[in-house]
């Protein structure tokens, strides 16, 4: 098994980061406009990027303003299974989000685009939560 490690520093507090992640309104302005979330241990996230399956991760742990933690279960054939997880560790007034994308069966082409774009959501994160800061949220 194989894993997808990326970490971005945001200047945010982890506060509102977790809120971006955990949210309707914040996950539409960094993922995707078509979803259905709902802050709950057990609830399952709906993400449609226009594709044959809606991506569906059952969230399976939250710890406020620290942890988000899903396990795919319908999407592509290669993300059935695996688990998404951010942590948010704030210091010197930033956040370090460490996204891991774990438990993928081999490397291939789909994982290596995959890996791209967790880097562009966490560049699209990144974005978000400091304009915020800088605006008012």
């Amino acid at each position: 098994m194989v894993s997808i490690e990326l970490v971005n520093y945001i200047k945010a507090p982890a506060s509102l980061i977790y809120q971006v992640l955990t949210t309707e309104e914040g996950l539409a302005k960094i993922w995707t406009k078509k979803l259905i979330v709902k802050p709950e241990v057990g609830f399952i996230n709906e993400f449609d990027f226009n594709e044959a399956e809606i991506t569906k991760m059952k969230i399976i742990e939250l710890q406020e303003n620290s942890r988000i933690y899903w396990e795919c279960v319908d999407s592509d054939k290669e993300w059935i299974g695996t688990r998404v997880s951010f942590d948010l560790s704030e210091r010197n007034n930033q956040t370090a989000v460490i996204l891991k994308h774990s438990d993928w069966r081999a490397v291939t082409e789909y994982y290596q685009w995959c890996n791209y774009n967790w880097s562009m959501f966490l560049q699209r994160l990144k974005t978000q939560c400091e304009s915020l800061v800088q605006f008012g949220s």
